[in-house]
């Protein structure tokens, strides 16, 4: 029992620190704990996190709960501490990191084969315009994972229509509103590694491309997700009608301007 409990606890211990970690980034680390017992079990439930949801929980009887709740309890605060009280995150580091991938990116549509920009279409197209790179587009969300996963079709801006499946509900917030975005998966590729979070906002058609753009979110075990819209990107269709691109579905339509990642150039320019 000592030795299972403990396994179960280190992993307790692993998911926490992945979920603070990136909320620790954000400057929005926070936690608490409750017990509830019937006298002889105890369960212990540690919330973290966004609208401090659970993260986990482990059970301690009565007769292990003297000789663990006082290591494990001590585990817990020193594994908050630790994640929450990181050095601020570098800002100007970060920004940084996000014009260097926006200069990757001009060097590979301009040079490579599989580039989606037609060779004669380069020298207008290129390089890319950006909304200059904002730390208030970079928000913590966290997945609310749907019971039922629906099928449904989206359509393409070359007319077909596209399979997706909903896997789950984005919730964060952007300047200073609650806001949700579904995130999908293609039934056709049927990867859960990673999320397709299509999206309109108040810039779409005006200073951004009229079908929308979109995100790619990497999967995380803990269901929290760095939501930066500083690396949203005009679909491929953009730059060459030849390209099937699916529209953001109807609940995905934000009634915020995002004025980050990707843009339109300006006139004139």
């Amino acid at each position: 029992m000592g030795n299972t409990f403990f396994v179960f606890s280190i992993s307790f211990l692993m998911n926490l620190l992945s979920t603070l970690k990136p909320l620790a980034e954000h400057g929005r680390c926070s936690y608490r704990t409750i017990q509830a017992g019937n006298g002889e079990d105890e369960l212990w439930t540690l919330h973290a996190g966004i609208n401090s949801r659970p993260i986990g929980h482990f059970t301690a009887t009565k007769s292990t709960r003297a000789s663990f709740s006082g290591l494990i309890s001590t585990l817990i605060l020193s594994v908050v501490a630790l994640s929450c009280s990181v050095n601020p995150p570098d800002d100007a580091a970060y920004l940084a990191k996000v014009l260097v991938h926006r200069e990757n990116k001009d060097l590979i549509f301009l040079k490579e084969q599989s580039s989606p920009v037609p060779i004669e279409r380069r020298s207008t197209m290129l390089p890319l315009s950006y909304f200059p790179p904002g730390l208030d587009y970079r928000v913590p969300a966290q997945l609310l994972v749907a019971e039922e996963k629906p099928v449904f079709k989206i359509p393409t801006s070359s007319g077909k229509v596209r399979s997706m499946q909903r896997v789950g509900v984005l919730e964060f917030t952007l300047k200073g509103q609650s806001l949700t975005l579904s995130a999908l998966i293609e039934t056709e590729n049927r990867s859960l590694d990673r999320l397709f979070v299509p999206f309109a906002d108040m810039t779409t058609g005006l200073e951004t491309y009229q079908a929308g753009r979109y995100l790619d979110l990497d999967r995380t075990v803990t269901g929290v997700y760095d939501l930066d819209f500083n690396y949203a990107y005009q679909p491929y269709c953009y730059y060459d009608e030849q390209y099937d691109c699916p529209f953001p579905p109807p609940e995905n339509r934000i009634p915020v301007p995002v004025h980050a990642g990707e843009r339109l150039p300006l006139s004139g320019s």
